[in-house]
């Protein structure tokens, strides 16, 4: 009897492993493939056309590669969520769940958030802005608000100074009023 109810259940696993199992394995390795192709295109598109629109400012070999290296991590990451998103939303019918009510829970929980999260919006408009009017990249030495230090690291919510006593300060850029920027002498 329970050897019976083994093999029925070892029968029942291999059927699923082979009906849901391949597709899941398929869909894993999909958006794996997906962000490493994604990875070496947004690296070249943003190279590419920091090229073509720093060789007008004539700008120096280093703050092309500073600036990429933000967009770069930026765009990567934002195609990662997308890419690893669309995954899971796929995964979700083989393994039984529908994700029609979960899509529309996370828009009733996208849309509350959204109306407390003021703050949040403001941080990744002004970092949006900080990258796009190329106020400051990584790696140079700045100062917002009286902290002064080098740019670690550059987000669109947050910017990451180290100071001279190597405190890492964190800094959303909503809250970023001034900037001064002892790298350029423009």
């Amino acid at each position: 009897m329970l050897l019976e109810g083994l093999k029925k259940i070892s029968e029942s696993l291999v059927l699923w492993l082979f009906s849901h199992g391949i597709k899941i394995l398929v869909i894993l390795i999909v958006a794996w493939v997906l962000t490493r192709i994604g990875r070496k295109l947004v690296s070249k598109l943003v190279n590419a056309v920091i090229e073509k629109s720093e060789k007008l400012l004539k700008s120096s070999d280093e703050a092309k590669k500073q600036k990429a290296k933000t967009l770069v991590k930026i765009f990567n990451s934002s195609l990662k969520v997308v890419i690893w998103t669309i995954a899971v939303l796929t995964i979700l019918p083989e393994l039984g769940v529908n994700p029609a009510p979960l899509l529309a829970s996370a828009g009733l929980l996208g849309l509350a958030i959204g109306m407390g999260a003021r703050s949040l919006v403001q941080d990744y408009i002004a970092g949006l802005f900080i990258l796009l009017e190329d106020q400051y990249r990584v790696g140079e030495e700045i100062d917002i608000g009286g902290t002064k230090g080098r740019v670690i690291e550059l987000t669109l919510r947050k910017t990451i100074l180290k100071d001279k006593e190597g405190i890492v300060h964190h800094i959303p850029n909503g809250q970023i009023k001034k900037v001064s920027n002892f790298s350029r002498n423009q």
